[in-house]
């Protein structure tokens, strides 16, 4: 019988930290190979491989990082790695797995976890999160399905899953899906099963492509939006209000900003999409979108800005970047 074999890589985050000091409170200091000898019954799950590539928390994480990360899986994967556990601080785990999900190629499962409590606190989460994450790396069941975010025994979809809390446990949710699975009894439970997510194939070496991503509050009147292209952003996201609205008068600056770079219309509201068709008011998303902004359908802010900024290191613009942006919204 095959055994699996699983790739943990730890980059960091509240799962590797413990009390400094110097600092006043806890900074990332255990590396792979601790955390898993921390973990019961965790070598009976896999042939475990423990790979350290960083020890920061996960706001320090740049996108060259998850380049050179998702860079390592492929090599992995292509040398015979069944499964991978992405270790990493929870700040930014919906980011790094929407990331993976687009660059990684295969059908190979790649699950990111962490830890909303430290190893030396009370209830420390980190050690079951690994476990249950590795359980799920290793499964054949869940093949296919891209990349994958796995705390507190739920199985989230890196398309949907967000951080809803600062501080508990059960603070991952998919809002606007809920979980595609869970992990009970040393197995992994799976309710649904979706599309896999089309591949953003990058060149060898690419340029930065900063997108900026700015959320539309009640009295905003957008004037941060004329500045973007002179503070070298090459596109931009708005998380407009409601379904896809912003002030009467901001509405020509998008339009204005359009001519200079690509446009996103998102949503700052939890779940649910930009809408298309339904408000026609100045501003509205028909308003917006007619000034030539794209919707981001159900991606989200933070999503569509990662798939833009891709997108635009992939060397895509114009007409053909819309059209490979099209194809992710509403998967």
């Amino acid at each position: 019988m095959h055994r699996p074999r699983v790739l943990l890589v730890s980059l960091g985050g509240t799962i590797t930290m413990t009390r400094d000091a110097a600092a006043a409170g806890i900074a990332p200091t255990l590396g792979a190979a601790e955390l898993v000898a921390a973990v019961p019954g965790l070598a009976d799950v896999a042939d475990i491989a423990a790979h350290s590539m960083l020890r920061i928390p996960g706001a320090s994480l740049g996108f060259d990082d998850l380049i050179r990360l998702a860079a390592l899986l492929d090599a992995r994967f292509a040398e015979g790695v069944d499964g991978a556990v992405v270790i990493q601080g929870t700040d930014t785990i919906e980011e790094t797995a929407w990331f993976l999900d687009l660059l990684v190629a295969g059908d190979a499962p790649v699950v990111v976890t962490g830890a909303m409590r430290g190893p030396q606190m009370p209830g420390a989460d980190g050690p079951a999160n690994l476990l249950a994450a590795t359980i799920v790396a290793a499964s054949e069941r869940v093949r296919g399905l891209g990349a994958l975010v796995v705390l507190n025994d739920e199985v989230h979809a890196a398309r949907f899953v967000q951080k809803m809390h600062t501080a508990l446990p059960s603070a991952f949710a998919s809002p606007s899906a809920g979980p595609i699975g869970s992990v009970a009894e040393g197995g992994v439970h799976l309710h649904a099963r979706l599309e896999r997510t089309p591949r953003v194939a990058l060149p060898p070496s690419t340029d930065e492509a900063p997108v900026a991503l700015l959320r539309m509050a009640l009295g905003d009147d957008g004037r941060m939006l004329p500045a973007l292209p002179g503070l070298g952003y090459r596109g931009a996201v708005i998380e407009a209000m409601g379904a896809g609205h912003v002030a009467a008068n901001v509405a020509p600056l998008i339009g204005d900003l359009v001519d200079h770079l690509p446009v996103v219309l998102s949503v700052r509201v939890a779940a649910g999409p930009a809408f298309t068709k339904t408000y026609g008011f100045e501003g509205s998303e028909i308003d917006l979108l007619r000034r030539g902004a794209m919707p981001a359908g159900w991606l989200g802010g933070l999503r569509s800005r990662i798939l833009l900024s891709l997108l635009l290191r992939s060397g895509l613009s114009g007409q053909a970047l819309r059209e490979s942006f099209g194809r992710y919204v509403g998967r």
